[in-house]
Parts: C-alpha cells; sequence; structure tokens
C-alpha cells in the first residue's frame, strides 16, 4: 500500500520513480518510472529463462507490462546492460569497465546515476549510458566505493568513440587530467595552427606523444589563426581541423583557444611535457616558466624538411592559378 501510495503521488506530478526490485512479484512496483534488475531477477520475475536476445526481448517486453513501466533496465554483468522503452524499443549498451576488482555496489550505482541523470532531464538511453560508464568505475576499485563525476568525465574521455569524444573545452577537459595524473599518466601539451594537416604534422605529433602517456593540442580558433597569419587563413575552419586532428590515434585530447598563445591552457593543465617546433628556442616558447616551476620540462621536436602548409599552398597556386 505504501509502494502504490508513493509511486501514485510521484506519477501524477511527473516526478520519476527508480526501482532496484527484489522478489518475484513486480506488480507491487506497478506504475513506475523504471526498473534495474539483474539477469537473475529479471528471470525470476518474467518466468522467462534469459539465454540469447530473442529471450531477452520476451522477458524484458513481459516486465514493462507487468509493472506498466515507462522502461526497464536489465543488468548482464560482464555483458553490460540492455534498455527496453514502450513501443518495442531496445538498446544494448556493452560494459564499460577496463578491469574489474569488486562488483560491490554496482547495482546500486547504476540506480543512483539514472535517478540523478533522470532528475536533470536525461533521455532514458543517454541515462543508462552514464550509469553504465558509472558502474564501469565502480567494479574498478576494490570493497563499495562511491564514483565521483571527475571520474565519470575522465572514463567518459579515455574512451573516444569518435573524433566528437576527444574534443572538449578547457573546463571539462582540466577535470579528465586532473583524474589521468591521480593515475601515473604523463600529460604533454603543445599547440598550434595546424591548417592544412601534412606529413610534417603528423609525425612532429607522433614525436610528441612518445614524451609521455595523453597528448594534449591546444588548436587556434580560427579568430587566432587571422591575427597570427592574416585575413586569408586558416584556409580550414576550426572545428573542421579539430575533427581531423582527433581523428589521429596519437592525439587523445583537442582543445580550442582563442587566445594568441596557449598560456592560460598551460596554467590551467601543467602538464609535464612541454613541446614545440624544433624552430623554436626553449627561451622561446610560451608557458616554458610555467611548466619549470614546477619541475616539468620543455622538448623541442624537429619537423620534416620541405613540409609545410606554405609549401603546399604555393604548389596549388602554381598547379591551377
Amino acid at each position: 500500500a505504501l509502494l502504490a501510495a508513493i509511486i501514485g503521488f510521484a506519477r501524477e506530478r511527473g516526478i520519476p520513480v527508480v526501482v532496484d526490485p527484489k522478489g518475484s512479484d513486480y506488480g507491487k512496483y506497478r506504475g513506475a518510472t523504471l526498473l534495474t534488475p539483474n539477469r537473475k531477477e529479471a528471470e525470476a520475475a518474467s518466468g522467462i529463462a534469459i539465454r540469447d536476445e530473442e529471450s531477452l526481448r520476451r522477458a524484458g517486453a513481459r516486465l514493462l507490462e507487468t509493472a506498466d513501466l515507462t522502461a526497464l533496465v536489465i543488468t548482464r554483468s560482464e555483458e553490460g546492460m540492455s534498455l527496453f522503452l514502450r513501443g518495442g524499443e531496445v538498446v544494448h549498451i556493452p560494459t564499460f569497465a577496463r578491469e574489474v576488482f569488486d562488483v560491490t555496489g554496482a547495482g546500486d550505482t547504476v540506480l543512483a546515476v539514472l535517478g540523478m541523470a533522470l532528475a536533470g532531464k536525461a533521455t532514458f538511453a543517454d541515462a543508462a549510458r552514464l550509469a553504465n560508464v558509472a558502474a564501469g568505475v565502480a567494479v574498478g576499485k576494490v570493497g563499495t566505493s562511491t564514483v565521483s563525476p571527475a571520474e565519470i568525465v575522465g572514463s567518459l574521455g579515455f574512451h573516444h568513440g569518435d573524433s566528437d569524444t576527444k574534443i572538449k573545452n578547457l573546463d571539462v577537459l582540466a577535470e579528465i587530467v586532473a583524474v589521468e595524473k591521480g593515475r601515473g599518466r604523463r600529460i604533454v601539451f603543445t599547440n598550434g595552427c595546424f591548417d592544412l594537416l601534412h606529413v610534417g604534422h603528423v609525425k612532429y605529433l607522433q614525436k610528441a606523444k612518445g614524451f609521455g602517456d595523453i597528448l594534449v593540442l591546444g588548436l587556434n580558433s580560427d579568430a587566432s589563426v587571422r591575427r597570427l597569419k592574416g585575413e586569408k587563413r586558416p584556409l580550414i575552419g576550426e572545428e573542421e581541423r579539430a575533427h581531423i586532428l582527433a581523428a589521429l590515434d596519437c592525439i587523445d585530447y583537442v582543445v580550442i583557444f582563442d587566445e594568441d598563445t596557449p598560456l592560460r591552457l598551460i596554467e590551467t593543465l601543467r602538464p609535464a611535457v612541454l613541446v614545440k617546433g624544433g624552430d623554436y628556442t626553449p627561451e622561446g616558447v610560451v608557458g616554458r616558466e610555467v611548466v619549470e616551476s614546477y619541475g616539468g620540462r620543455v622538448e623541442l621536436v624537429q619537423f620534416v624538411d620541405g613540409r609545410s602548409t606554405t609549401n603546399i599552398i604555393e604548389k596549388i597556386l602554381n598547379s591551377y592559378g
């Protein structure tokens, strides 16, 4: 009676109700927004042995109907989780854990983050994906433990699904870098315009990555490039340049900056290694004093001879002008 009253009260007011169910009678949760049984619990409540995707779908559909749910998440250990929505849509989310030390509290983590995300007006799919990431962090710790926002952000950044996931604003990147430093990873920073990417750029960036574990690239914005190189540049816009660079395996993160120098980025991220081209002297590298003040160092890398954006532009003009 108490459950029915609470669920009814919340439903009338549009307040999500998320439940970690117990027992095999899910009728007592009827009208809740979302339930999060594990595979064994889902089998017991639905009466369907989950052996493959087809039986998983049938079990999910039955539980949605039995409890009159808006959504259902079945957690499936090393296979991740499956989200079932009214209307028949099913979203399978693979496990996010890199290493599993202790599964204690993983289910509670899933429930808590689902509730938080739904309270923040996330979609069910996005809420489930976020909860899956958080659970992956939780099982990577020994014993019952909490998961911090910074750890979730850091884990999201570690898994690069495509170029979008590597391009970060400075605030988010600072959180990620802090987590990576806590794991003992060495942060390398370099910057530039990288207009018309060529082999000289690629070789330079590959060498830069070799100085540490995480390579962060500060990319001059279009406005910044124009101030540095004139009104005809850049040839490639900042968003396109960022995505092209983020597609390189040697680059872990890209952050676009609008200032003439990357000093603010360097002061915020505090990299262990600051890399610049061999046409600089150590004394002329912006941010050198900042990096060396906390024990970091500057590395100069020679560019490939004869490879430059200016040469490419001249060759195009000579050939097609």
